[in-house]
């Protein structure tokens, strides 16, 4: 029989072998290969990137091997890009959800949904088959704040207020 204290490190050991074989377990999922925006160096990225959720819906955030990116889900469902060109005035839908303004281009299957009115602004990928839309961008908004608003989206609600030139 070993000593008292001969057996508490040997359990010890065998529970920090467990803790590392489990770890290395939940870090099998690859690196996300994402190419980063143009302006990913952009400081004012840094906020929002350390406000990311750990999970959007049951998909969980993995790593990516780029700079002001993220991805969640295996394989992944959402993609982020902080630092994309900012988009201009443009007929696209834009939505508001959580006081963040996003500009949505609906493609088949991905779809893009840009920040509008925030420099720089942040992109998303998704596949709305996959994961909805409405959850990425309410699970993204309190990120998407940090950077400010200088602009809001405008609708047709909005022109019928202007004033008239008469």
């Amino acid at each position: 029989m070993l000593p008292f204290s001969r057996l508490v490190s040997a359990r010890l050991s065998l529970t920090v072998a467990a803790a590392t074989a489990g770890l290395a377990l939940t870090s099998c999922s690859p690196v996300v290969d994402v190419t980063p925006a143009k302006d990913a160096a952009n400081a004012a990225c840094a906020p929002m990137m350390l406000a990311l959720p750990d999970a959007i819906g049951d998909a969980k955030l993995r790593k990516t091997n780029a700079q002001a990116t993220a991805a969640w889900g295996d394989p992944s469902q959402v993609i982020l890009r902080c630092g994309v060109n900012v988009p201009g005035p443009t007929t696209d839908r834009c939505v508001s959800v959580n006081d963040v303004d996003w500009v949505i281009k609906e493609g088949d299957p991905v779809w893009t949904l840009t920040t509008f009115g925030r420099e720089p602004a942040t992109e998303i990928l998704m596949d709305p088959d996959k994961i909805s839309s409405a959850t990425v961008l309410a699970d993204l908004s309190a990120a998407a704040l940090k950077i400010p608003a200088t602009r809001k989206c405008v609708g047709q609600e909005d022109l019928q207020n202007l004033p008239s030139s008469k």
